[in-house]
């Protein structure tokens, strides 16, 4: 037997090194198409091959966060305008019954657990209420000159997260003592506690997360329609 010959039972299916030969155990001869060949294929990933894997993950990751983010948001938004909603439902019921506006929550029917009184924005020259909850922070805006003429407004303003200082106010119009309503989305830039970030652009929150068309900006807020 040469030095490069190794007898193996090949039913076994022992890898052998490149350069060696085979032999049936039982009959001595050589096991036919038992040369070993080297691996030509390297399974190992290439320098170029990751760095592609990582561009497409950070595309990907590129486009997906933000309408992530984006939703999250919109799920947000969809609770604290249902929770408007009730209010503003309520507040029209006790206009209704009563000639007149309601100046505190509590004079409202509604079954809303509030967990706070954090004041988001201060409105001046006016005795209106506020309640809260870990991301948002609901007002009644009650002026005694308005109370039973002009308008009135409820807001809900986010508290929390990246678009602190944006919200939502639905404002009441009373001619002729029948009340109707506007809802407006709003990113308050002055004259409040809790400001919208002034590194974010105009529209981040009302025009790219809700869908809002721009209707005018004073020097508190720039408001919005919403669809």
């Amino acid at each position: 037997m040469k030095d490069n010959e190794v007898i193996l039972n090949v039913e076994q299916g022992f890898p052998v090194e490149e350069g060696f030969l085979l032999f049936d155990k039982q009959t001595g001869k050589e096991a036919a198409n038992c040369w070993a060949k080297p691996n030509l294929h390297n399974n190992a990933f290439t320098l170029i091959e990751l760095l592609v894997v990582v561009l497409i993950i950070g595309i990907l990751a590129a486009v997906a966060v933000p309408q992530y983010q984006k939703v999250v948001e919109r799920s947000k938004a969809t609770e604290a305008l249902s929770m408007l909603s009730s209010v503003a439902k309520a507040y029209q019921t006790y206009y209704l019954a009563n000639g007149k506006w309601a100046t505190k929550f509590n004079e409202l029917d509604i079954d809303i657990s509030f967990t706070g009184n954090t004041v988001a924005m201060i409105i001046s020259g006016n005795n209106g209420d506020t309640k809260s909850n870990k991301d948002w922070s609901f007002q009644i805006q009650e002026d005694s000159s308005l109370s039973t003429s002009g308008y009135t407004t409820l807001f809900a303003t986010r508290i929390d997260g990246k678009y602190k200082g944006a919200g939502f106010s639905i404002t009441f119009e009373t001619p002729s003592h029948s009340p109707s309503k506007k809802l407006r989305c709003f990113e308050r830039i002055s004259g409040a506690n809790v400001l919208f970030d002034t590194d974010l652009p105009a529209g981040a929150y009302c025009e790219r997360v809700m869908q809002g068309v721009f209707s005018y900006e004073n020097q508190w807020s720039r408001l919005y329609q919403l669809p």
